[in-house]
């Protein structure tokens, strides 16, 4: 199943949960039943006024009647039906102050939304906005998105409310301004404290630009190399022999050192250095960036060589949560992954914490997915359907959608709040659900890491068929060893170009 889709079904078992669009089928959890409530997040002041109409200052209807703007959803989140409450609640709220306009919500589950948006768009009589939807989900329609800066010129939209880092995500080289900050969900490294006592290991960095310090005493940089010797000592077998010990058994492995986000080969390949892609800057060449090669590398090794990474037959036991995050099995002492991963954490025990990503040559980056809304460029109704998305993202829409998706605002106003929620919230016996003093601050701290420039969820040419290339791939690195690995990214290189080229 879609990682961020079936985050959208734990929702609506009032979980934690964030559902921003990407494009890679993972398995649901085998018998998930983690359970908190989605934290409140309080509402700010709009990044810049919004002004809501009383009686005496309604827009005027217009002779013909109100405009009708369709709002398209769900080519990432928003498919459970307490989401589609909530955004009906939004759009009836919003007709309410604005009865020059009508919101018509035209909803297609997410298994069936894309293509049903494709014909939408071939029909010439698009949808006006769409959303919420991730960086992948609105990529699959590279070329698709208005422009909204003259928009935001027009009405005076400020927009300094936000990290420059994620402006930069919407400000696409001949596209302009595609959307405005909503929801994100940085990447962070997730660790057990109990693991790393009990191998007498220092605990991973929680600051960014800090040294780690070795057993032996000696400090050194927080990177992938340092991150794979402690991952080997925190990968245990049956016995109790750590991966670097003489007898250790590599097919009885009862715990293990580090798990990547592997959604994605080009979540793994953006861990070590983001400013690369598939695609060349010619706009039709695929490419195997060099530090990507290198990540895949490390992490066959981390699987089939070295064992401190499990492997995808192991990854689908239900002893690591059967296909879901094996982290929460509360058996892998380090997780990277996104925010939206607290989730359900709270399997994986009540003592984790939040540390630092490592760095790959002296850079550290930091994946980053997120929401928002956009307008297509096909729209009869710009100028109404930019004052819809500007109510939902800004607006009095803004708080009830960021609840209804439980994502991390984007506004920099709004982010202590939703960690002070987080820290609140407590399970039905009154215990805290999560641990005290989480390490939030490394969340913000790693947004300027963040891949805004060229993103792991970048456009590439027959995007969906590019993709199943992709998940083809993942799947042999991560299931099966002997691989001559250059020559399975050559192999790969060329399945990408057919698909390039048959786009």
């Amino acid at each position: 199943m879609h990682r961020k889709n079936l985050i959208g079904l734990i929702v609506a078992a009032a979980l934690l949960a964030a559902a921003c669009g990407s494009a890679t089928p993972t398995s649901s959890p085998a018998g998930s039943a983690a359970a908190t409530e989605a934290p409140t997040i309080a509402a700010s002041e709009p990044a810049s006024p919004v002004a809501q109409a009383s009686p005496s200052t309604l827009p005027t209807v217009p002779p013909g009647g109100p405009v009708t703007i369709t709002w398209f959803c769900c080519l990432g989140g928003g498919d459970e039906e307490s989401q589609q409450k909530t955004f009906a609640e939004v759009a009836k709220a919003f007709e309410a102050t604005h009865p020059n306009i009508k919101v018509k919500i035209d909803h297609t589950a997410y298994e069936g939304a894309r293509d049903a948006f494709a014909v939408k768009l071939a029909s010439g009589n698009p949808p006006d906005i769409v959303g919420p939807l991730g960086i992948g989900g609105a990529n699959a329609f590279a070329g698709q998105w208005l422009d909204l800066q003259p928009f935001v010129d027009k009405n005076q939209v400020d927009l300094t409310g936000y990290d420059p880092t994620i402006l930069q995500l919407y400000q696409q080289q001949g596209q302009g301004l595609v959307g405005i900050p909503f929801a994100i969900y940085p990447s962070e490294l997730y660790y057990q404290p109990d693991m790393f006592d009990e191998a007498n290991l220092q605990y991973p960095p929680d600051t960014y630009g800090t040294q780690y310090q070795m057993p032996d005493g000696t400090m050194v940089d927080w990177n992938y190399d340092t991150l794979r010797q402690v991952a080997m000592l925190l990968t245990i077998d049956k016995s109790g022999k750590n991966a670097t010990e003489t007898g250790f058994d590599p097919k009885n492995i009862v715990q293990y050192g580090f798990e990547p986000q592997r959604d994605d080969l080009r979540t793994i390949g953006a861990g070590f250095f983001s400013q690369q892609r598939f695609l060349a800057d010619d706009g039709k060449t695929a490419q195997i960036p060099d530090a990507w090669r290198a990540a895949w590398h490390w992490i066959y090794d981390g699987i089939h060589k070295d064992h401190f990474i499990m492997s995808d037959q192991v990854y689908q036991t239900p002893a690591f949560m059967g296909g879901y995050d094996a982290f929460n099995s509360g058996k892998v002492a380090m997780n990277e992954n996104f925010l939206w991963s607290v989730c359900c954490i709270t399997e994986a025990g009540g003592n984790w914490n939040l540390a630092a990503l490592p760095d790959y040559q002296g850079t550290v980056t930091a994946p980053i997915n997120a929401d928002t809304f956009r307008i297509t460029k096909g729209s009869k109704h710009p100028d109404e359907a930019f004052e819809f998305l500007r109510y939902l993202v800004q607006g009095d829409g803004k708080t009830k959608m960021l609840n209804a998706i439980s994502g991390f605002p984007a506004l920099k106003a709004d982010q202590p709040s939703f960690f002070t929620q987080l820290e609140q919230q407590v399970d039905d016996k009154g215990k805290a659900i999560y641990p005290p003093d989480v390490n939030w601050d490394v969340v913000t701290a790693g947004i300027p890491f963040a891949d805004v420039q060229s993103n792991t969820e970048s456009a590439m040419p027959n995007y969906n068929k590019s993709l199943d290339v992709l998940v083809k791939y993942l799947t042999r690195f991560t299931g099966k060893d002997g691989l001559d690995v250059d020559a399975e990214l050559s192999k790969m290189q060329q399945e990408l170009q057919a698909a390039f080229d048959a786009g």
